[in-house]
């Protein structure tokens, strides 16, 4: 089953050092680029990912990153 492409661009985010985030691996939350539960019932679930420092990161918004939860350009190739 493939993701639902929330948009084909990163999601930059200002993140808290020491905060967890859950990234949205199935693309259907209405909180892009984060998880809001709109998941269940499927074979997919949220990534966690906890900022070692504060600072600007860029979440996958295409969800197909070889490097998820951060964009490594595969929208380009959609």
């Amino acid at each position: 089953m493939q993701p639902t492409i929330a948009q084909k661009a990163p999601y930059p985010v200002e993140v808290e050092a020491g905060k967890t985030y859950y990234w949205c691996s199935c693309g259907k939350s209405q909180n892009q680029p984060f998880c809001d539960g709109s998941h269940k019932g499927s074979e997919f679930s949220p990534i966690a990912f906890t900022a070692e420092k504060s600072e600007t990161k860029y979440f996958c918004g295409c969800k197909m990153s070889a490097n998820k939860p951060f964009c490594d350009g595969a929208h380009n190739k959609l």
